[in-house]
């Protein structure tokens, strides 16, 4: 036998701008992020736009055109808005990364050319795939409209669709060219949108910074009533610890089987199925933390002080912890929820690896779970949720 063996190393710059009315015409973050260094050439860029957010800001898609209009030298957009539907739903099916992939071959964009989507989580995760499987790869430019977006999910290298009834299924690594977030687009979210990316900081304040966590308990009540300047913080701290994870983690594609920032996610990804997504991404990841928080006391790894910190923030941020899909029971007898572990494994290959605390700020990944603690905890979250239901009604008698 004989062998030639290279090692291949590619080098990407993932960029993440900040900024305000990034389609102003006076506003150069956009100009600034599909700059190439080529002198002279003309680029295309195809822009789709979330369904939900162009019905909320009517205007939004004449201000896009009005953008490339004022910067027509160079780069060119073929066309109006590609309006598309946005949330969970979207990415149950692969017809709207066919609908992307034809107006990309109608408008004959190459590789040099860009994708740019303007919208949430879910339409940022079509977006990017359709980008990232024609031609091998179009530049994909994300410009995030929800805190979770923002926070989380729009700064990741990972773009995916559902299939087979399990989230993500059908995906790439694909690093965005560019990702910019505009903390005005967040204006026309409802409550529970603008709370959605809350989860994810607190998720990555548990793993990885307690003093991030510490920040985030001063700033609760402002969070809880949506004032900017503490949403503002809290955006820019979780988006920039997801980029050193991704950027210095060792592991951007995931090659291996650990996912700390998947942190409370092996259930939150199952309890959204369960729902029929009717269970919003963070409030399944609110709910699977609060899982693993307590599996961690109750396994002797986290100490109940911290574990009831964490329990109040997510609480005091205004998340329900419990959810009735937790009990259903699947054929065999077992909770349905647990199937959740299995699908976690499948989905990294190779042996389980969950994300569980030692003490906040420090995660430590483990390789099995006990499903009868599983259960436990399960059963404590429904008791805590029983016992604030009934301090709430106390109160207001």
């Amino acid at each position: 036998m004989s062998v030639i063996q290279r090692s291949i190393q590619v080098g990407w710059q993932l960029r993440v701008f900040f900024t305000e009315d990034v389609f102003a015409p006076a506003n150069l973050v956009l100009k600034t992020a599909l700059a190439d260094g080529t002198a002279n050439a003309l680029r295309k860029a195809l822009v789709v736009l979330d369904e939900s957010l162009a019905q909320a800001q009517p205007d939004l898609s004449r201000r896009i055109e009005g953008y490339f209009t004022a910067h027509a030298g160079r780069v060119k957009l073929v066309g109006p808005p590609l309006v598309i539907e946005g949330g969970e739903r979207a990415k149950n099916s692969p017809i709207h990364v066919a609908e992307i992939h034809s107006h990309i071959d109608r408008h004959h964009l190459d590789r040099h050319s860009y994708l740019i989507a303007v919208g949430g989580g879910a339409l940022l995760d079509v977006a990017g795939f359709a980008a990232a499987t024609a031609h091998r790869g179009v530049r994909h430019v994300r410009i995030p409209t929800t805190t979770l977006s923002q926070a989380d999910s729009g700064i990741g290298v990972k773009n995916g669709i559902n299939a087979f009834g399990k989230k993500n299924f059908i995906g790439t690594f694909a690093p965005p060219h560019a990702v910019i977030n505009d903390f005005n687009l967040l204006a026309t979210l409802d409550l529970r949108d603008k709370r959605a990316g809350y989860v994810e900081a607190v998720k990555v304040a548990c793993i990885r910074d307690h003093t991030f966590f510490e920040e985030i308990e001063r700033d609760a009540e402002k969070l809880a009533a949506f004032e900017p300047a503490a949403m503002k913080r809290l955006i820019q701290r979780c988006a920039e610890l997801h980029l050193d994870h991704i950027a210095m983690g060792g592991d951007p594609f995931e090659l291996g089987s650990a996912r700390p920032l998947d942190f409370g996610h092996w259930s939150a990804h199952k309890l959204e199925q369960l729902s029929n997504f009717q269970i919003s991404h963070g409030e399944a990841v609110a709910i699977g933390i609060a899982l693993d928080v307590i599996y961690s006391r109750r396994t002797g790894l986290l100490d109940p002080k911290a574990t009831e910190r964490i329990l109040t923030l997510l609480e005091q941020l205004g998340f329900d912890l419990f959810a009735n899909e937790l009990l259903n029971v699947a054929s065999d007898g077992n909770l349905q929820v647990l199937g959740g572990l299995n699908e976690f494994r499948e989905h990294l290959g190779g042996g389980l690896t969950i994300t569980l605390l030692r003490e906040i700020g420090r995660g430590v990944e483990v390789h099995e779970m006990n499903l009868p603690k599983v259960v436990e905890a399960i059963h404590e979250l429904r008791e805590r949720r029983a016992a604030w239901a009934q301090k709430i009604i106390r109160a207001g008698a």
